[in-house]
């Protein structure tokens, strides 16, 4: 089964520890990042898919980050 996750964080290295670690646990990039101003906060905002196949079937009570 592939898991799909869409990490999001402001525009700091807070970002690219987050995806570093997903990258780290086995989870793969998927697809380009994203860019975008959020006008609520004032500030830049990036995004990036990752996937992961894992063994076992999908529930909606799976937490994505512990695999």
């Amino acid at each position: 089964m592939k898991l799909y996750r869409l990490l999001t964080e402001d525009d700091t290295s807070a970002f690219c520890h987050k995806v570093s670690e997903a990258l780290s646990k086995g989870w793969e990039l998927y697809g380009d990042p994203t860019y975008a101003f959020d006008a609520s906060n004032g500030v830049m905002r990036c995004g990036q898919a990752v996937t992961k196949e894992v063994k076992g079937s999908y529930s909606p009570d799976m937490k994505l980050g512990a695999q």
